[in-house]
């Protein structure tokens, strides 16, 4: 058994940055009251609070007003869709999303579609991208909300969101995007796509799990998901979670200064893992879309390899790696995304998703490929 670790799984979750450690260590000491008491304790935590709120928007080009703290991107998916969809009766309103989608998303549309609400289910082309114009043909008279990821967490498809808000918009319906894989690299991401509403989850991006955002555009009509006390601005009951938010806005100003830096040093590294992949195992396929792809994301089918019997052999070997997204990795069952995307039934279950952080090193990216080539020679030979 190998001793040295290669994290490649950075879509599934990022270490805790310095940043934040020491952001939130602080608060934890300072700020640890309740944000919604009114005296000195609690004030101090609320400026703690607020001042995560600041700069967060701040990062993101957007309104403090605009952003709402939530325990992150699930809750920020479901909220979004639920908040509109819930204040029209079922059967009367009708929602477009794509087929594609995080299990967070998809989930939640199921659970409406199965309270009444209509849903259409937009596939997408065989890389995994959706067309704007069939987003365009399915809107309705009654549609109240469009929801496609800004990037695919499995393959890494960026997603036409500009595209597709544009042209919702010119018929007055709202667009919401899941940006939690792409917000790290593209901080101003709701400024850029148009979006009304976009989701973003802390740990993607060197923040701490447990804490995330839904960005509601200011004029966006929506309920809550959570009922109780008036925190947030009465949108989402519950007591704050200032140490997690603080570190959320540590790592996201750390992220947002480095991100072009990141994005040049991601696409060499892929690069590299790649060539050095294509090399050693020559029918390798690549998933996704060629031109519009997340710059550190890399999924490959590898025909004859099996997930379930790759992943485990690749840990066992120093290598950390998935098969998809880490929503369902621990049951290794067939990807819903490959499914949509038109993969032969034979190809579902070899999968291997490579996801890169731009502090890893061209050795450990070597080091990875060569694993990745020896344990798919040795699993082919059995």
């Amino acid at each position: 058994m190998e001793s040295r670790r290669v994290y490649l799984d950075h879509a599934a979750t990022t270490p805790l940055c310095e940043a934040a450690l020491s952001a939130m260590t602080d608060c934890y000491r300072e700020g640890w009251g309740n944000a919604s008491s009114l005296y000195q304790t609690g004030r101090r935590a609320k400026a703690f609070l607020e001042k995560a709120r600041r700069e967060i928007a701040q990062c993101m080009g957007v309104l403090p007003e605009e952003v709402y703290f939530t325990s992150g991107g699930s809750e920020s998916d479901n909220w979004a869709v639920k908040g509109i969809m819930t204040r029209f009766q079922p059967g009367q309103t009708h929602l477009i999303t794509s087929s594609i989608e995080h299990p967070a998303l998809l989930n939640a549309c199921v659970f409406l579609e199965k309270q009444g609400y209509e849903i259409t289910w937009v596939s997408p082309d065989a890389r995994g991208r959706i067309d704007p114009e069939d987003v365009r043909k399915a809107i309705r008279a009654d549609t109240k909300l469009i929801s496609v990821m800004a990037a695919n967490n499995e393959v890494g498809t960026v997603e036409p969101v500009r595209e597709i808000a544009a042209m919702a918009h010119e018929q007055g319906v709202p667009v919401h995007t899941d940006a939690v894989q792409m917000i790290g690299l593209f901080p101003r991401l709701a400024e850029d796509s148009g979006a009304d509403m976009l989701s973003l989850s802390a740990h993607k991006f060197g923040g701490p799990k447990g804490i995330g955002l839904l960005y509601i555009r200011k004029g966006t009509k929506i309920e809550p998901l959570i009922h109780g006390g008036e925190q947030e601005r009465g949108f989402r009951a519950s007591t704050e979670n200032v140490p997690s938010t603080v570190g959320m806005a540590a790592a996201f100003i750390e992220a947002a200064r480095d991100a072009d830096s990141h994005i040049v040093r991601l696409t060499k590294l892929r690069s590299l893992l790649l060539d050095v992949i294509r090399r050693e195992i020559p029918d390798v396929i690549v998933n996704g879309d060629p031109e519009h792809h997340l710059p550190g994301h890399l999924h490959l089918t590898i025909p004859g390899v099996r997930d379930e019997a790759l992943i485990p052999l690749l840990d066992l070997n120093g290598v950390e790696a998935s098969a998809g997204s880490a929503c369902t990795a621990g049951s290794f069952v067939e990807s819903h995304v490959l499914r949509a995307m038109g993969v032969p039934g034979d190809l579902l279950r070899s999968s291997l998703r490579l996801t890169l952080s731009p502090a890893q090193t061209e050795e450990e990216i070597l080091y990875a490929a060569q694993v990745i080539a020896r344990t798919v020679q040795k699993l082919r030979t059995r």
